[in-house]
């Protein structure tokens, strides 16, 4: 079980002098732990940064435009829609749109080319 430290007074400049409450020296009163013997004093806690979730949409939809168009565009437009709530991912998901359109473009253009020349063969 960990001790808390930080029993606190005025000065008389208008600072606080923190004493810890197991060792009874004076710290700083920034100080998370007492320098001297380690306990926690319990008034700055740590903040930690807050998680964004990843919007899998997205990825998928981006790793997708380029070998299956019409998929990649599916997850990529899904996961535009989930930006609001991840937070995140708006561009990656417009250049999955982008990728996909033009993949789809260029295979209808490749598709379309090797048709005529199979028609001119015969």
């Amino acid at each position: 079980m960990m001790k808390i430290c930080g029993e606190s007074r005025k000065s008389q400049g208008g600072r606080e002098n923190i004493f810890c409450k197991n060792c009874g020296r004076e710290i700083d009163d920034y100080a998370v732990v007492c320098p001297f013997c380690g306990v926690a004093t319990g008034r700055h806690a740590v903040q930690q940064a807050p998680q964004t979730g990843s919007n899998g949409f997205v990825i998928a939809g981006f790793v997708l435009s380029f070998f299956f168009s019409l998929l990649g565009l599916i997850f990529s437009i899904v996961g535009l829609r989930k930006v609001s709530e991840c937070g995140s991912g708006k561009g990656l998901a417009v250049a999955g749109i982008v990728i996909s359109i033009v993949s789809m473009v260029l295979y209808i253009i490749i598709i379309a080319s090797a048709s005529c020349a199979a028609a001119a063969l015969m």
